[in-house]
């Protein structure tokens, strides 16, 4: 990422922080650059809480360590409360959330791992939705 140049603003989807903290890979990557610094990370508080949900049920991580590592999120992101409501994917409400977070921000990029709804709309109003693996390429060509 050239230096001197202003951050990439990205929404990332709760599916990205979930395999980025569970397992290796494109997701962990970005999770790197977002503590880094090298990337801005905008989410809303439907976000942290449906990730402490996952952490929780699915990969059953202990409740101390849930909250060491939302707080890491929460210290290095910026938390948004968005005000507009979107109803685009009616199959899954939830990722309309990632949407509106997008939208308040006028993110750069939202960075998905969810090939079923978000991947495949593309861009939600000029907004680009990215696979992790397509977001690294993007950013190693800045």
């Amino acid at each position: 990422m050239p230096t001197g140049s202003k951050k990439v603003k990205v929404v990332l989807d709760t599916n990205v922080f979930v395999s980025g903290l569970n397992f290796e890979g494109k997701e962990s990557r970005v999770l790197i650059l977002f503590y880094r610094g090298e990337i801005e990370v905008y989410l809303s508080i439907f976000i942290l809480e449906e990730l402490k949900r996952i952490l929780k049920r699915k990969f059953r991580w202990e409740e101390g360590q849930i909250k060491r590592t939302l707080n890491k999120i929460k210290n290095s992101a910026v938390v948004v409360h968005p005000k507009s409501k979107v109803s685009v994917i009616k199959e899954k409400d939830s990722d309309n959330r990632i949407l509106e977070c997008a939208l308040e921000v006028k993110a750069d990029y939202i960075i998905s791992g969810d090939t079923k709804h978000l991947q495949p709309l593309k861009e939600f109003q000029g907004i680009p939705i990215l696979s992790p693996a397509q977001f690294l390429a993007t950013i190693s060509r800045e």
